[in-house]
């Protein structure tokens, strides 16, 4: 079974990263994805905070949510929406949700991401918290895939939430790392993820440099159980497409079953 991450460089204005990720989800079905994934805020990547606050959808209603409704049934594919900014509980602020559609273009799983990023270095510096209303549910779904679990970005720092979502087949995470924090640790935390929980890991990122001057750092990619890397992609637009082979989770857990060994 084909699956596939969508790398973009998201820019302020929702319809033309619409159009790209629509492009790029018509080119992996056409290559028997049957599970896609988008980045994280593939519909916006804002010059300011107030951008994201002003695209906020109310959850089930807007373009964004339509769009990807839509791209799942036209397609027939499994479609991990990367994540899109949604009305908060406070009207100061937004969730960052990622919401995944069946390939009738039915939502079957909304989680909003729990760890804020906050990073101080020289003249970047982020904080999420200021704009972003934390999410507390850890999500999965089950699929003709298996057993998937969803986490955005910052979250992949934070070992313990992957443990919360039990047993996986398939981890997915959006992301739009930063260059700094991406060089240094995005690889070995991805290949730690999927080696410690004996899974696969789609990693769906923002690479490149953005109409804001901000640069992400990409290298989206598949990773199997064993925390091999079977595909990726540095810089740019584009796809990474690798296989998930049921035969080989079955291998890995059963030649090392380190989730049967588990005390803590």
């Amino acid at each position: 079974m084909k699956i596939a991450a969508v790398q973009m460089i998201s820019g302020p204005d929702v319809a033309p990263n619409l159009e790209t990720a629509g492009r790029l989800i018509a080119e992996a079905a056409a290559a028997g994805a049957q599970l896609v994934a988008l980045p994280e805020y593939f519909p916006l990547i804002g010059a300011t905070d107030a951008d994201r606050l002003a695209a906020r959808e109310t959850d089930g209603a807007g373009p964004m949510q339509d769009f990807l409704a839509a791209t799942a049934r036209r397609h027939g594919v499994w479609l991990v929406g990367g994540s899109i900014p949604l009305r908060a509980d406070d009207p100061a602020k937004l969730r960052n949700s990622c919401l995944v559609y069946d390939p009738q273009g039915e939502r079957v799983a909304r989680y909003d991401k729990i760890h804020l990023f906050n990073f101080r270095k020289d003249d970047e510096a982020y904080d999420e918290a200021a704009t972003i209303e934390r999410g507390d549910q850890v999500v999965s779904f089950d699929s003709p895939l298996g057993r998937v679990g969803v986490a955005i970005c910052y979250d992949l720092r934070f070992p313990e939430l992957f443990r919360a979502l039990g047993e996986l087949d398939l981890l997915v995470l959006p992301a739009a790392f930063t260059e700094t924090t991406g060089r240094a640790h995005w690889e070995i935390l991805l290949r730690a993820r999927a080696i410690e929980n004996q899974c696969y890991v789609l990693a769906a990122a923002q690479g490149g440099r953005h109409p804001n001057g901000r640069m992400t750092h990409g290298n989206s990619m598949v990773i199997d159980p064993w925390g091999e890397v079977l595909a990726r992609m540095d810089k740019g637009e584009g796809l990474v497409i690798a296989e998930l082979d049921r035969q080989r989770l079955v291998e890995t857990r059963t030649s090392l079953p380190a989730l049967k060994h588990r005390i803590l």
